[in-house]
């Protein structure tokens, strides 16, 4: 894989920064970001600044529905590999503001696939959510498992591209791997999700909204593990499963070269104890203002990645008490806050 030419949207986000950092190491990475307003633009910019610092690094801001601009992209740079990782975030911002989805997780990942089939990529790595599982009991969640019974729209909106990916793979061969994560939190994380929330709020001496009285479960995953499984994905190229059989189709796998994986630390914490570890690293207690369970959201997380293990000999496994103190680190000396 080194020394490929690969496309990384959403680059100047989250988990699409920190896997840009980790690939321009050994290849020539092109980033796309449209640098919406979801969250403070200044921690996007902060991210890009870091990844510009590198020679092999280059970066368009556009958006994914611009379908010219984007053939335009990949006619220049006829990428290997594409990792899409841009999308409208948010469970409940979802509920709230349906509209916003369309565009960007629906007609944005039409625009990406439509492109890599007509340029022949290699492989297209795509971001799910945990939050497909939506109403599933069982557990831990299996990709194995039905996810038909969606709870928000954004977990509906990631359904509908794990069912746009496989329709790809099998009409038109184009391998595809979509991968589900499990809350993933760490420095330089998303200023609204409740790893960063709570920190804030905490430093502030402010109240933290603790829904489900903090019963909930999450399988809080550390974002250097999730990069560490992507990498280690991009030259795993689906394959047809011979053994599939459409008498009992397998969601996971497929006739056509498609896969679906869970990445997740596989180790369910309740939302307390989390709580428990952040006051613990910043030496400060929470005013906890607790709230029962809010529209869209489940009471548990929990990954089986068994697959993930198998295929690629790695297991997300960083503890909470490990991958929190990194994000409090992190926190601090970005901010410049002296607790």
């Amino acid at each position: 894989m080194k020394n490929s030419t690969i496309l990384v949207t959403g680059s100047s986000g989250f988990i699409g920064y920190h896997l840009a950092a980790r690939l321009l190491k050994d290849n020539h990475i092109v980033g796309l970001d449209n640098m919406n307003n979801y969250y403070d633009e200044g921690l996007k910019r902060s991210r890009l600044r870091l990844l510009e610092e590198e020679s092999n690094f280059e970066f368009y801001e556009m958006d994914l529905v611009d379908k010219e601009a984007l053939d335009k992209l990949f006619t220049r740079y006829k990428f290997s590999y594409v990792i899409h990782l841009a999308a409208q975030a948010g469970v409940r911002y979802s509920i709230t503001n349906p509209y916003a989805y369309l565009n960007s997780n629906l007609n944005g990942f039409l625009n990406i696939i439509e492109a890599c089939r007509h340029h022949k990529v290699l492989h297209l790595i795509f971001a799910s959510s945990s939050s497909v599982y939506g109403a599933n009991k069982r557990m831990p969640f299996s990709t194995h498992d039905n996810v038909d019974h969606p709870i928000s729209l954004y977990a509906a909106t990631k359904k509908s591209n794990e069912l746009i990916a496989h329709t790809y793979a099998s009409l038109y061969n184009l391998p595809t791997t979509g991968l589900r994560f499990f809350t993933v939190y760490g420095p330089y994380g998303r200023p609204d999700m409740a790893m960063f929330l709570f920190t804030k709020a905490i430093l502030e001496g402010k109240p933290i909204d603790v829904f489900n009285n903090g019963k909930m479960k999450r399988d809080f995953t550390y974002v250097d593990d999730v990069i560490e499984s992507i990498t280690r994905l991009i030259p795993k190229i689906p394959k047809p499963n011979k053994a599939w059989n459409g008498f009992y189709p397998d969601p996971a796998s497929s006739f056509a070269p498609y896969k679906i994986y869970n990445v997740g630390n596989n180790k369910p914490v309740e939302l307390g104890k989390f709580i428990d570890v952040i006051e613990e690293k910043l030496g400060k207690k929470a005013i906890r203002n607790l709230l029962p369970l809010q529209s869209g959201d489940v009471l548990e997380t929990y990954a089986d990645v068994d697959e993930l293990i198998e295929e690629v000999d790695f297991k997300p496994s960083t503890s909470i008490e490990e991958g929190i103190g990194k994000f409090i680190e992190w926190y601090l000396k970005y901010y410049n806050i002296n607790p």
